[in-house]
């Protein structure tokens, strides 16, 4: 695998994502980081690694049009452009059949509207024992935002954990750039003051 898999570093409006490709499609996308090198550092590390495991079998290079167009895609996504992903080609090699079924079903969910790990269970015909490993699909997801993990909420409609830089933070960031708010309404009525 060693020279097979790419990658780029780019600034958007919401800091510097990475973006890692194979001939098949995107292996790896990078949320932003404090700054390049981490994003960097933070998108090599989980990458497929050399035989002798001593470096990434990734190296820096110039995007085919295919990724050039997603990487516009993200930066048009970063300034608050609504922004369909569901035709970015991945290369998802290595997960598991169920985790491929809920990265699928997490794809279909559009922009500015959320699920949670039961609805997507539920959608998939399991039971609801297996909320948890939805869950773990979202977690170990390695391609954040394409694959919009970030609007797969928890039970209640609660915000849940999120593994990307800033953590929870950032999914709250993500989805309020979609319109999607989890602060209390405000009053419909002002109170009168005597």
């Amino acid at each position: 695998m060693p020279g097979d898999i790419r990658y780029l570093i780019f600034d958007t409006a919401g800091g510097h994502c990475g973006i890692a490709w194979t001939a098949d499609g995107i292996v790896r996308f990078q949320l932003p980081g404090e700054d390049a090198a981490t994003t960097r550092r933070l998108l090599l590390r989980r990458l497929p690694e050399t035989e002798t495991e001593a470096e990434t079998a990734a190296e820096a290079g110039a995007p085919p049009p295919d990724v050039a167009r997603a990487v516009d895609a993200v930066r048009r996504y970063f300034a608050g452009e609504a922004v369909d992903f569901t035709g970015v080609a991945l290369d998802l090699a290595g997960q598991s059949d169920f985790f491929l079924k809920v990265y699928e079903a997490a794809r279909r969910v559009p922009w500015g509207r959320t699920t949670t790990y039961g609805t997507i269970t539920r959608d998939l015909g399991a039971g609801p024992e297996m909320a948890r490993e939805v869950g773990q699909a979202m977690a170990k997801n390695p391609v954040a935002l394409i694959i919009p993990c970030h609007r797969v909420l928890a039970a209640g409609g609660k915000v849940g954990g999120f593994s990307a830089p800033g953590g929870s933070s950032s999914k709250l960031k993500m989805l309020a750039l979609e319109g999607i708010s989890f602060a209390p309404p405000a009053p419909a009525q002002q109170s009168f003051s005597f």
